[in-house]
């Protein structure tokens, strides 16, 4: 390899370690990172801090509920000194979400009362009478104590103490709260102890469920849709739930939550409706992994793109060198022909008039050779630059491949070629570029030339066929491998042949063909096999839109 080359390389492989190390560094890291992700459960517990967080704020927001509604119902409770049945009654009729209600001081005694229209229920009418005569022997009991109680929380803003109990339906148990405060009278300092207890059914059917959608309308509002938090209550020792939110689907809660304040003994829960939260962290991991795959493919694939851009400019670099050095020596030849024929005839050692004449027509045939290579630079220069102009006339195709090949008769008997010339009498006058045709052909006759090695055959035929002129010129050279057809056209490729790379040329002939015949509307083929020869094809349309300048 030579040195360029290898410097080359080198600067292939190390723009190529420069963009895959850091690529590769950043691949491997994510890919630890999520595995890291996956072992700690990061997405779960990032899940489980939030319901932590939820579930916080709900308790908080129902106790505030009940705190006030136990401040309205404080609010009408009678004075101790007018507590009575009546007035009882009274409050319980205002407030049908209290199924009792109670006032005790030792010098009056208990008044206790329950929801009327509830009494024919026999649970009911049980827990009336277990409540009643609960409170009457425990208050009695624990009167001083919990007035203690009850006053040092006064101090701390916190009026009342609630409990919970269980009270039965049938062969069931639902939740119950009670409510303790102090009463006094106006002017007195002696407080009485009163009380009151929620309705259970209105605790499970309505007080806790609305409580459930409001806290969480409030604080989940955000969430996605597909898999809403969903909420449900329970007491602490049972695992059926007592209350739920809209759109609780069963199942058991992600993260719950004992409650202390006014629903102690209960337990809230939350999760997300229609799935887990291992399922979500699963999900999680699952869409990284595949979209770190699919970056690294893209990734992949631009590298490989790079690759090959970089590879192919370092290659069309090549080729141009090549191109430099066989131009240099496709100019040198005619030069040093026309040089030595030139000096013979100026030297006068040629004294036959047709042997003058012969040198006279060699000097004039490689000028026009030296010419067509100059032309043949020059338009892939005007092309390369989008500068490419043709002059479009109606032009007599028969004369204008009979002249070509008049002219470039002489180089083709020299080189000890059998030549033969078909063409057509009804191929008609076409709107074409004399010179720009001529050359293609030319060019296509110099390849049949210098690629025939050993059977030197040439033909051109020019006819007429379907609505197209066609003009072919065929060879018995080396052929072409039918995988590079497509490539000959390129500009500066060459067949990887070692008898093609010994023949000199500038890899612009074919180019250019195509691009003349392109622009003329038409098209160029190869149909050739390797030992069997190769024959071009020029199609050209007897009428198409001119181009007069082709970028």
């Amino acid at each position: 390899m030579k040195r360029p080359e290898q410097q080359r390389a080198r600067r292939i492989l190390t723009l190529e370690l420069a963009v895959v190390l850091p690529a590769a560094a950043l691949v491997v890291l994510s890919v630890i990172h999520l595995r890291s992700i996956q072992r700690d459960r990061q997405v779960e517990a990032a899940f489980q801090r939030d319901f932590f967080q939820t579930l916080a704020i709900s308790e908080k927001h129902m106790n505030q509920k009940a705190y006030e509604i136990a401040d309205e119902i404080r609010a009408q409770f009678p004075d101790p000194n007018e507590a009575c049945s009546v007035e009882m009654d009274r409050l319980l009729a205002a407030n049908p979400a209290i199924a009792h209600v109670f006032i005790y001081d030792p010098e009056h005694g208990i008044v206790f009362r329950s929801q009327q229209y509830r009494m024919k229920d026999e649970d009911f009418q049980r827990e009336a009478a277990d409540l009643s005569g609960m409170h009457e022997n425990w208050i009695k009991l624990e009167y001083k104590d919990l007035v203690e109680k009850l006053q040092g929380m006064e101090k701390k803003q916190m009026p009342y103490y609630f409990f919970g109990q269980p009270v039965h339906r049938g062969d069931k148990r639902i939740y119950q709260a009670v409510a303790l405060f102090l009463k006094k009278d106006p002017g007195s300092d002696k407080p009485a102890l009163a009380g009151f207890a929620f309705d259970a059914e209105y605790l499970r059917d309505q007080m806790l469920p609305d409580m459930l959608n409001s806290v969480l309308a409030r604080n989940m509002s955000d969430q996605a849709e597909k898999n809403p938090a969903v909420m449900m209550i329970r007491m602490k020792y049972e695992n059926t739930p007592l209350a739920a939110g809209v759109g609780w689907d069963g199942g058991v809660p992600e993260v719950e939550r004992n409650l202390e304040g006014a629903f102690q003994g209960l337990t809230l829960g939350i999760k997300l409706r229609g799935t887990t939260l291992e399922a979500i962290g699963q999900r999680f991991a699952r869409t990284s992994f595949l979209t770190l795959g699919a970056l690294t493919l893209l990734l992949a694939a631009g590298i490989i793109l790079t690759h090959r851009n970089v590879a192919k400019e370092v290659a069309l670099a090549r080729l141009k060198s090549d191109f430099v050095s066989n131009v240099s020596h496709e100019l040198r030849t005619p030069l040093s022909l026309i040089r030595l024929y030139a000096e013979t005839l100026e030297l006068g050692r040629i004294p036959s008039p047709e042997k003058r004449q012969e040198y006279f027509q060699i000097i004039r045939k490689e000028s026009e050779r030296l010419t067509a290579l100059i032309n043949n630079i020059l338009d892939f220069s005007r092309i390369e630059a989008g500068r490419k102009e043709y002059d479009f006339r109606e032009t007599d195709v028969r004369e204008l491949v009979r002249n070509t090949l008049e002219s470039y008769r002489y180089q083709i008997e020299q080189n000890g070629f059998t030549f033969e010339e078909q063409i057509a009498e009804d191929v008609p006058a076409i709107r074409v570029d004399r010179e720009a045709i001529a050359r293609s052909l030319l060019n296509l006759v110099n390849n049949a030339l210098k690629y025939s090695q050993d059977q030197k055959y040439i033909g051109v035929n020019l006819y007429r066929h379907n609505g197209s002129v066609k003009l072919e010129v065929i060879d018995h050279g080396m052929g072409i491998p039918d995988p590079e057809h497509q490539k000959i056209f390129e500009k500066f490729y060459r067949v990887g042949d070692p008898l093609v790379h010994n023949t000199k040329g500038s890899g612009l002939g074919l180019s250019l063909v195509r691009h003349i015949v392109r622009a003329h509307g038409g098209e160029v083929s190869v149909d050739s096999e390797p030992g069997r020869g190769s024959k071009f094809t020029i199609v050209l349309p007897l009428k198409h839109e001119e181009q007069p300048v082709v970028a």
